[in-house]
């Protein structure tokens, strides 16, 4: 049976300042509990309006506190910009604090001017996530001391407080080195938008060939794949939905900064286009049978759902409704599913 979690990047929409967008976040992960679905995905971004949530972990931290039953996670918390112990410590006390339902998900990034602001650099990030996956690892693997020799990180004997035993790990991938790597320390994958699924069982694969050959279950990992979902009742709906995507990827995702000269821009446009034709977007119908669809494909049976594409905060909490209800077989409007 799969799970329907909502994936919330927190974008700066047309007519919404930052900070509004930052409480558009919190309404949202209380109206995918309302609605039914199972949990609830912070983005996290730095100085761009593609998204304007900084802090993974401290979004996180706010949705358990504000929410009762869903699991909360991160997709993703950044390695690259952070110690990997410091992040280590703060999974560790969000799951002490809401057992069970705090998820960490990583992932390298890109090679974006926040490594320069942040003191990392390009070399960590080309070169040191092995390292900073494994540290963290360790820090949660509920050993009660910790030291580490490596090129990035040099670290002392040092106690483990809160113990960190229960807060799992996803890893953020999109090349078969990465799977690998996750593979080899039997940390489950989170999947991305921008690829098929055939493109997606490529990479569980090589996860699952690593995962065996490193004494882990290579069939009991719960991965998670990303999808648009936007339920969607005809052309000019679907129109509104491309305009608005189009318009947020243009201006945000143009506003990073690379450190890494000559790297092309992508044609947004035709990127939403592939997007709406690939994935979730139609009728209620059409939306379970495709998500349903790509579950039995890849075997992946947790599925983050990107809800926000509309903008409008009305419009999106309509849709998760919306979309609790098609995925649940219970109607609801988005007014019944607030006050349930």
């Amino acid at each position: 049976m799969s799970a329907h979690d909502v994936f919330l990047l927190g974008g700066v929409f047309p007519g919404a300042a930052p900070a509004e967008s930052l409480r558009r976040v919190v309404s949202y992960a209380r109206g995918a509990e309302a609605a039914g679905l199972d949990g609830a995905w912070v983005a996290e971004h730095h100085f761009i309006d593609y998204g304007a949530n900084p802090s993974a972990t401290l979004m996180a931290a706010h949705l358990l506190a504000a929410t009762t039953r869903i699991q909360i996670g991160t997709a993703v918390a950044v390695l690259s910009n952070r110690h990997p112990v410091a992040l280590g410590e703060e999974a560790a006390t969000l799951d002490a604090l809401a057992p069970g339902r705090f998820r960490l998900g990583v992932g390298r990034g890109g090679p974006w001017i926040d490594l320069d602001v942040f003191g990392s650099g390009l070399d960590r990030y080309e070169r040191g996530f092995e390292e900073g996956l494994e540290l963290l690892t360790r820090w949660l693997s509920g050993e009660p001391e910790v030291a580490h020799t490596g090129e990035f990180f040099d670290i002392l004997p040092v106690r483990v407080m809160p113990p960190g035993a229960g807060a799992p790990v996803w890893v953020a991938a999109t090349s078969p080195d990465t799977a690998r790597l996750a593979g080899r320390l039997g940390l489950p994958l989170l999947l991305g938008m921008h690829a098929e699924d055939e493109d997606h069982l490529a990479l569980l694969t090589a996860w699952r060939r690593e995962a065996e050959a490193g004494g882990h279950d290579p069939q009991g990992a719960e991965h998670v794949s990303t999808h648009l979902a936007q339920i969607a009742d005809g052309p000019a709906a679907v129109g509104r939905l491309r305009a608005s995507l189009t318009e947020l990827l243009t201006r945000g995702v143009g506003q990073y900064v690379s450190l890494k000269p000559g790297r092309t821009q992508r044609d947004h446009a035709a990127y939403v286009d592939w997007m709406i034709g690939r994935h979730a977007v139609g009728t209620a119908a059409h939306v379970a049978e495709r998500l349903a669809a790509s579950a039995e494909r890849t075997g992946v049976a947790r599925q983050l759902l990107l809800v926000e594409g509309l903008g409008d905060p009305d419009a999106v909490g309509d849709n998760i409704a919306a979309l609790g209800a098609a995925l649940s077989g219970t109607p609801r409007t988005a007014a019944e599913a607030a006050a349930s």
